[in-house]
């Protein structure tokens, strides 16, 4: 009786070969769907943390415009840093970081703050974000979901936008007292993604000659916009890979 049960056992034992193949079949299945996996993943915090920032600077905007009045009176276009003999930024030289002391930054949850090499200031963020004003202006921003130095190196930044713009940097403009046509979305607005010299059509974002998101070519500027017309979600068919 106990021999006939072995036999039985020894019947229905997976071989070494079938253990091995299948293993095999799992590591291509894995191997094949995890890219996507971690992009879908990526795609999420990217999404979450634009809206959320989104939400956050004009939240900051309104309060500021409870203290200190009318945003189209108070904003200014201010520039950054002036630099040293040695290539360093001076310290008490940034107008733009005075600014932003005053008018934002007390609104928002910030970490830490500093001046970059190039003059720039930036702010760190309690969820992880990060956020540049560029030296030569208050008018541009630049939101980064996570950390702007692994941006950099992670896309081999060299100086061009479309390395990382609508890939793990997100452009934005608080340009509220400009009147020009150009600026007709950003009047008398808050911080909007950048929408500089947009004409109102959605496929005008993706195919611009000097923004659009899906123009390999472009500086991609107005990728943020497209995110947001499409209710903070990456379209199914963005062509950049997202990473933060």
């Amino acid at each position: 009786m106990l021999e006939k049960k072995v036999r039985n056992l020894k019947k229905t034992a997976f071989t070494m070969a079938e253990v091995l193949i299948t293993l095999g079949v799992l590591g291509i299945v894995i191997a094949m769907t995890l890219p996507s996996l971690v992009q879908n993943y990526r795609k999420k915090v990217v999404e979450t943390r634009l809206k959320k920032f989104y939400s956050a600077i004009n939240q900051a905007i309104m309060l500021s415009e409870k203290d200190h009045g009318d945003k189209k009176d108070w904003y200014q276009d201010l520039k950054g840093a002036e630099i040293d003999a040695d290539g360093n930024p001076i310290e008490g030289t940034s107008e733009q970081e005075k600014w932003f002391k005053i008018y934002l930054q007390p609104y928002l949850n910030v970490v830490k703050s500093e001046l970059l090499k190039n003059g720039s200031y930036i702010v760190y963020l309690a969820d992880g974000g990060a956020l540049e004003i560029p030296t030569s202006t208050t008018r541009d921003y630049y939101f980064f979901p996570g950390k702007p130095q692994k941006c950099l190196k992670k896309n081999n930044y060299s100086g061009h936008w479309q390395e990382i713009s609508g890939i793990c940097m997100f452009p934005f403009n608080f340009n509220p007292s400009n009147k020009n046509t150009s600026w007709k979305y950003h009047y008398d607005k808050g911080m909007e993604p950048f929408k500089a010299g947009w004409d109102g059509n959605i496929e005008t974002l993706k195919t611009n000659s000097l923004y659009g998101c899906y123009d390999e070519n472009t500086n991609h500027f107005y990728c943020t916009a497209l995110i947001q017309m499409n209710n903070w979600k990456i379209p199914k068919e963005y062509p950049h890979n997202l990473s933060y």
